[in-house]
C-alpha cells in the first residue's frame, strides 16, 4: 500500500474526519499511482492518520474511506460498510408500508463515489469515480452477500463521471430487473422505471417532504410543478386534495404519474397532466392554486452557473408566490449544491418583497434520513426544501 505524508499545517481537516485530502496536502505524490489504489495516510512524524483510495493528481487527490491501520481492502472490507449502512436504514426506515431507500450514500458511509438504492427486492447502484470503479466487482459480490436481492442495475450514467473523463454506463450487473418495479413507501405504492427514469428511478430524497406536504392539502387545488412521476401528487390527494395539475416536459413521466395515482385507489379525473415546460406554465397560468410544490433539477451545476441558476430560482419562486391563493402554502426545493440553505431562504425572501407577499415560515427539510452527511462533509449538502405560508 502506498503511504503519503500529509503537511503538518494540512492535518487538521483529514483529522476531523473529512472525506477528501487535496493535492496541496501532501509533501510529495510519486507518480504512477493509479485510481483506486489504496493509500495510507501519515503525519510527517509517521503518526497513521486514514486509508482511502487514490483518486487523481488533479484537485482530490485522495478520497478517505477509514481509519483502521490494519484493515485489507478486499471484498470482506466493502461487505463490512455496506452491513453497517443497510442496518442503519433497516433500522431507522424500513418498515411495514416502506421497502424503498438509499443504502450507501458515498463518502458519508465510508465509501466514497459509491451510491446504492435499495428498490423493493432489487437494487440500483451508481460509481461515480473512477477510483471507486476499480473496485467494482468486489462492491457488486459484497451486495449480493450483504442484502438478498433479485437484481443489481447500474445507472452510472451521470455527469460527474466526466470529471474523471469516464463515459456514462447502465446495464444489468447480476439477476434480472423487470421493466418497473413496485415499490412501497409511507403505506402508498409507486411504479418505479430505474432504466430509463431520472437519477435511479425516484427521488428517494424526498420520501419526508412528501409526508409532510399531505397534511397542507385538505380541499385544496394543488399545482405540483416538475412532477416527474407524480410523488408529492399521490400524497397530496392523500390529504385530501380536491384538484391536482400535475406539470412535467417528460410524457413517460406523467404517464407514470397517472398510474401511480391510479395504483394508490385515487380518482385520475381530479388530475390534469401538462406535458410542458413548468417555467413557461407558471409564467402563463392565470388560475390560482392553495398549495404548489416547485422540485426542479439543480438550476446551478457547477459555481460558474450560480448568478445564471439563482435568478432561475427566483424567476419560478416569484411567479409560483404570484399564483398562490390567499392562504396558500408554498412548499418550494433546491437539489444546487452551490446554493446553501441560508442563501436559499434569502432568496425566498426576496421574492417575498418582489410580489410584496410577506412569506412566513413554516417547515424546513433537507436530506432524509437515509442520505446522512457525515457532520465535516459540509461539500455534501445539496437538498433543501422550504414549506412557507403566503
Amino acid at each position: 500500500m502506498v503511504t503519503l505524508t500529509v503537511k503538518q499545517k494540512r492535518i487538521g481537516p483529514i483529522a476531523g474526519c473529512h472525506p477528501w485530502a487535496f493535492s496541496q496536502a501532501f509533501t510529495k505524490i510519486p507518480d504512477g499511482i493509479q485510481p483506486g489504489e489504496p493509500v495510507r495516510l501519515e503525519s510527517e512524524n509517521g503518526l497513521f492518520l486514514a486509508s482511502g483510495y487514490f483518486n487523481s493528481y488533479s484537485q482530490i487527490a485522495v478520497r478517505l474511506w477509514g481509519y483502521d491501520e490494519a484493515e485489507d481492502v478486499n471484498e470482506d472490507f466493502f461487505a463490512r460498510r455496506i452491513e453497517r449502512a443497510y442496518q442503519q436504514r433497516v433500522r431507522y426506515v424500513e418498515r411495514p408500508g416502506t421497502n424503498a431507500y438509499r443504502v450507501v450514500n458515498g463518502e458519508s458511509d465510508f465509501l466514497p463515489g459509491l451510491i446504492v438504492d435499495k428498490y423493493a427486492d432489487y437494487l440500483v447502484v451508481q460509481f461515480h469515480t473512477r477510483g471507486i470503479e476499480f473496485w467494482k466487482k468486489e462492491i457488486v459480490a459484497a451486495l449480493e452477500r450483504v442484502i438478498a436481492t433479485k437484481g443489481i442495475y447500474e445507472r452510472s450514467d451521470v455527469a460527474v463521471r466526466k470529471a474523471d473523463g469516464l463515459a456514462g454506463i447502465a446495464g444489468l450487473l447480476g439477476g434480472t430487473i423487470p421493466d418497473v418495479i413496485t415499490i412501497e413507501e409511507n403505506g402508498f405504492k409507486f411504479l418505479v422505471d430505474v432504466r430509463h427514469g431520472q437519477k435511479t428511478g425516484f427521488f428517494l430524497d424526498q420520501r419526508d417532504k412528501r409526508q409532510a406536504f399531505a397534511k397542507y392539502t385538505k380541499d385544496a387545488a394543488v399545482l405540483n410543478c416538475f412532477s416527474y412521476t407524480g410523488g408529492f401528487s399521490v400524497y397530496g390527494l392523500a390529504g385530501g386534495a380536491r384538484a391536482v395539475t400535475n406539470v412535467d416536459s417528460s410524457e413517460a413521466a406523467l404517464q407514470l404519474a397517472k398510474e401511480n395515482i391510479l395504483l394508490n385507489g385515487f380518482d385520475a379525473g381530479k388530475c390534469e397532466f401538462v406535458c410542458g415546460d413548468a417555467k413557461t406554465y407558471l409564467r402563463d397560468c392565470s388560475e390560482t392554486f392553495d398549495a404548489i410544490v416547485l422540485d426542479p433539477p439543480a438550476f446551478i451545476r457547477d459555481r460558474r452557473k450560480r448568478q445564471e441558476g439563482i435568478a432561475g430560482y427566483k424567476t419560478i419562486n416569484e411567479r409560483a408566490a404570484r399564483l398562490l391563493s390567499g392562504n396558500g402554502i408554498l412548499a418550494t426545493c433546491s437539489c444546487s449544491t452551490h446554493l446553501s440553505l441560508s442563501e436559499f431562504r434569502y432568496l425566498i425572501s426576496e421574492v417575498g418583497g418582489k410580489v410584496r407577499r410577506p412569506l412566513k415560515l413554516l417547515e424546513v427539510y433537507t436530506h432524509g434520513i437515509d442520505h446522512p452527511r457525515l457532520v465535516s462533509f459540509t461539500e455534501g449538502d445539496y437538498l433543501k426544501c422550504l414549506f412557507v405560508a403566503g
